[in-house]
């Protein structure tokens, strides 16, 4: 089935602005007639729609597609060979009988009948799109990591608690991968290997700057569908590295610059770190130092500092390393091992037991179903995304920083600089509506 005759009409550019007022105002509900609701008002089916389609969209699609209870209902995505490949997809399942494509996630949300969405869009859409779904009643899956920016993430997580919704970020090392990481979490917890002294995580490099030359548009995409894709990221040309022409089989790399995303140390950072947070007990909060290598060209080695003492390091060749002053464990996605294998089969006390969902997607849609929170909420992965973010801006200033976790603001003579960055360059004022954004760096 060709999606072209039932992609919805260009939006009224009026009906949002998205500014630094609206991420300050996040938790705010939205004006008008409308009211959330659960699953297709007290049935057990969900209207679902998909917000992005790359090749994570792909995966999460084919996943959603088997889950009992979906009916999708709405397609939006900017690349039009992209938006007809995820249509053909869906139209080839009889539950997707009544879905439309749209171009974009915004106009999908004002006009389908959705009960929740799915944000599988590029970091930098991430707020734009859960604060919007969450202002309208709607149940959230935002891939990890779950913002660009600390700014960002706050005001997701703010839009969240204010909504009520379920709110599950893609931090599927919780739910998933064998149990190895929610062992070692409970062990943890549990007190296995003694007080914690240090956590390595072994990911990737800080964000770089986008220095990518000017390409044509493919022969698909106006300039219209490039400025949707930009969205509130500052303007630039299109480029094939950070938006693949046509239908594509690769992560693209737009991850690596830090005007659409975080580098390699959100990327994975954002599935390890979370585990050493959630292993921590340090879901709703963070550490209080930044303390970058000697070496300003070291792209590791960066420590994070607990208030209490415990190192989060970014190094080595494992996922998640606890160390403890009785012994250390080690997880990963294939593999759970400790230095005294006796370690591994402790029994662990009832307090320090944490859920096993089935999966990550049946547990948001459980946690839809019994108004309860998810496994990974919208507060947990903006302070896991806040870790990759405090590293990120460590070793772009190359200069230790003092962090208040309470305040989500930098202290100490390098506050000013060190703030700055807790936003960055974008278009506040883009209005969704193509050729009318402004670029504005006053506070970058």
């Amino acid at each position: 089935m060709s999606e072209s005759p039932n992609v919805a009409p260009d939006f009224d550019p009026t009906r949002r602005t998205v500014t630094k007022a609206m991420l300050a105002t996040a938790a705010m509900p939205l004006l008008g007639s409308f009211t959330g609701h659960a699953a297709a008002g007290g049935s057990s089916t969900i209207r679902l729609g998909m917000i992005g389609y790359g090749i994570r969209g792909k995966n999460l699609l084919d996943q959603f597609l088997r889950a009992p209870g979906v009916r999708f209902v709405g397609l939006a995505e900017v690349c039009p060979a992209r938006r007809e490949t995820a249509m053909k997809r869906i139209s080839d399942d009889r539950r997707g009988e009544f879905c439309k494509a749209y171009v974009d996630g915004f106009d999908m949300m004002a006009n389908a009948d959705l009960d929740a969405v799915v944000v599988t869009t590029p970091d930098h859409a991430h707020a734009v799109n859960a604060i919007e779904a969450c202002r309208r009643g709607l149940h959230v899956y935002c891939e990890k990591p779950l913002s660009r920016t600390i700014e960002e993430g706050r005001a997701i997580a703010d839009a969240a608690a204010g909504s009520k919704v379920a709110f599950q970020v893609g931090s599927q090392q919780r739910s998933e991968f064998g149990r190895h990481f929610v062992r070692a979490a409970e062990l943890v917890r549990n007190g296995s290997i003694g007080r914690i002294e240090r956590v390595f995580i072994g990911v990737g490099d800080a964000p770089i700057d986008c220095e990518l030359p000017a390409e044509p548009l493919p022969d698909d995409m106006t300039g219209d569908d490039w400025d949707r894709w930009l969205g509130p990221a500052a303007n630039r040309d299109f480029n094939a590295i950070l938006c693949p022409v046509g239908m594509h089989g690769h992560y693209p790399q737009w991850r690596k610059y830090r005007e659409f995303a975080g580098g390699g140390l959100a990327d994975m950072g954002a599935h390890h770190f979370d585990i050493a947070q959630w292993a921590l007990r340090r879901d709703a909060s963070g550490p209080s130092r930044i303390i970058p290598p000697e070496d300003p060209s070291a792209t590791r080695g960066l420590r994070l500092i607990y208030d209490d003492g415990i190192e989060l390091i970014h190094d080595g060749s494992v996922d998640c390393r606890f160390e403890g002053d009785a012994g250390w464990i080690e997880a990963g996605r294939g593999y759970l091992r400790a230095s005294d294998p006796a370690i591994l089969e402790t029994e662990v006390a009832a307090e320090h037991q944490l859920p096993r969902p089935a999966d990550h997607i049946t547990d948001w849609f459980d946690a839809i179903g019994e108004s309860r929170p998810t496994i990974a909420p919208a507060e947990a992965g903006h302070r896991t995304a806040t870790i990759c973010q405090l590293a990120a801006i460590g070793y772009e200033l190359g200069t230790p920083l003092t962090w208040d976790p309470g305040t989500e603001r930098f202290t100490g003579e390098q506050a000013t600089a060190a703030n700055a960055c807790r936003t960055r360059p974008g278009r506040d004022t883009w209005t969704g509506h193509p050729g009318h954004a402004e670029s504005n760096t006053d506070d970058a």
